[in-house]
């Protein structure tokens, strides 16, 4: 007998409110590094070029406030008996669904900036062609947690399907 097929439907949680420092901090990061980057650059090819880094240091500033703003309001998960759903994406949103008995691995893992703010990422993988289900910013004790249930819960699939 045939499960009925997944529902694509908005996932109801959002992710860990750190994630907001977190992504703040990547994008502080490459204002940071392209600023300084384009105010060597004049040194070299004239001082017409020093308007760029007054443009950029616009832009990031923008993108500083905003771009933390927009990602929590998109990122989103869910865990289910049957299935984890993720969303994520501005302009090339992706809204997933893996049920529980294709899942063939599950990882947690935990960057650098991750660890400073008490973040993880888990990965559940399945045979998709679109590859993993990323769930990005989770509470570090939340991400192990669902990594230990995922995998119990797959085990047990895989048990019954054999």
């Amino acid at each position: 007998m045939t499960s009925p097929p997944l529902a694509l439907r908005p996932p109801s949680n959002r992710v860990d409110p750190r994630c907001r420092s977190w992504w703040t901090t990547q994008v502080v990061l490459v204002v940071v590094g392209l600023l300084i980057a384009l105010l060597v650059v004049p040194l070299f090819l004239g001082p017409l070029l020093l308007l760029a880094p007054a443009v950029w240091l616009v832009i990031g500033v923008a993108a500083i406030v905003v771009v933390p703003r927009v990602r929590w309001s998109i990122h989103r998960w869910e865990e289910t008996d049957t299935a984890i759903y993720s969303r994520s994406g501005l302009f090339w949103e992706e809204w997933r669904a893996a049920p529980l008995s294709r899942v063939q691995t599950v990882d947690k893992t935990r960057g650098p900036l991750e660890r400073l703010f008490g973040l993880a990422t888990v990965v559940v993988t399945t045979a998709s062609s679109k590859g993993a289900v990323r769930i990005r910013s989770l509470d570090a004790q939340v991400a192990e947690e669902m990594a230990r249930r995922l995998t119990v819960t797959a085990e047990g699939d895989q048990r019954d399907a054999t």
